[in-house]
């Protein structure tokens, strides 16, 4: 004998769970977790592996640009090393001469990427740098150095970007 109450939780179940619907329940649970287990650790393991003649030789480390300074022996960059340090690189004009050589200048679209600096590395040594900048010379990233000014010393025997972080 009971009374039928008007109720909006009808996924409720007034008869008790019988100890054989528990253990198949808990069987479920328990191959659910094996399968988590299994594809949150087991994959990223199989996906690591990279055959031999896929693995490049180079390796590069990107830094955001603060600011660029043409100059007549080349550029001037100032990166961040850190969140609030910066560093500055000096890259000798001959790097960018043609497109086989040590430096590319890649111009970005009009936009919110920020200029950054690539630097290339083959086999630990530095090969190559490129530098990511918005071609518009008005953009804040650009700069200008006073002619009378002479850093043409900071340019002689560069044959390397020796980027810092500490």
């Amino acid at each position: 004998m009971g009374v039928d109450l008007p109720c909006r939780l009808h996924f409720i179940s007034i008869s008790p769970i019988l100890k054989d619907d528990m253990e198949v329940v808990m069987k479920k649970l328990i191959i659910a977790a094996v399968f988590a287990v299994f594809f949150s650790v087991g994959l990223p393991i199989f996906a690591q592996n990279i055959p031999d003649d896929k693995k490049s030789e180079y390796y590069y480390i990107n830094v955001s640009l603060e600011k660029i300074w043409p100059y007549r022996k080349g550029y001037v960059v100032q990166y961040r090393k850190g969140l609030y340090q910066t560093a500055r690189a000096y890259l000798p004009a001959e790097w960018f001469t043609n497109a086989a050589s040590t430096g590319e200048i890649i111009t970005l679209p009009r936009g919110n990427a920020w200029p950054s600096m690539s630097v290339y590395f083959k086999e630990g040594e530095f090969s190559h740098v490129r530098l990511y900048v918005h071609r518009w010379a008005d953009h804040v990233t650009w700069g200008n150095i006073p002619q009378n000014v002479n850093i043409d010393s900071n340019f002689e025997n560069v044959e390397t970007v020796d980027l810092q972080f500490k």
